[in-house]
């Protein structure tokens, strides 16, 4: 049986990250058609069908440019949400000013009272409390 769907799936797609999300979709929108809402079944029949045409499909680069611009976006998301992590981590100790004159960022320590900072991009001097 192992052998028979080995050759089954030569020359097909196959299963991908985008599949994985595509199924995962199909089943939370089955979970919620279980409490009543009957067009959540309807689309958890739809992304079942479009992920089971996506791993027997043939057509292997078309397949692979959709997983590369699905993983295009997935980066830029997972991105975002690292950079709010590291901002609220950093945010414990440190404050972030802007230059008033070049806008640039400019990143101290907290506690240190009234300061007078200096822009490293343009050299302003502003005073401010950390």
């Amino acid at each position: 049986m192992r052998e028979k769907w080995a050759r089954f799936m030569q020359g097909r797609y196959g299963n991908d990250r985008f599949n994985q999300v595509i199924s995962i979709a199909a089943l939370v929108c089955l979970v919620f058609s279980f409490f009543g809402w009957s067009p959540f079944f309807l689309l958890a029949l739809a992304f079942m069908a479009y992920a089971y045409f996506r791993m027997f499909s043939r057509n292997i680069h078309g397949r692979a440019r959709e997983n590369q611009a699905y993983l295009k976006h997935e980066r830029k998301v997972r991105g975002f949400f690292q950079k709010q992590k590291k901002a609220l981590i950093q945010s414990r100790t440190h404050r972030i000013y802007q230059c008033p004159h070049c806008r640039q960022k400019i990143r101290v320590p907290r506690g240190k009272g009234k300061i007078e900072i200096r822009c490293q991009k343009c050299g302003a001097t502003f005073q401010r409390k950390s």
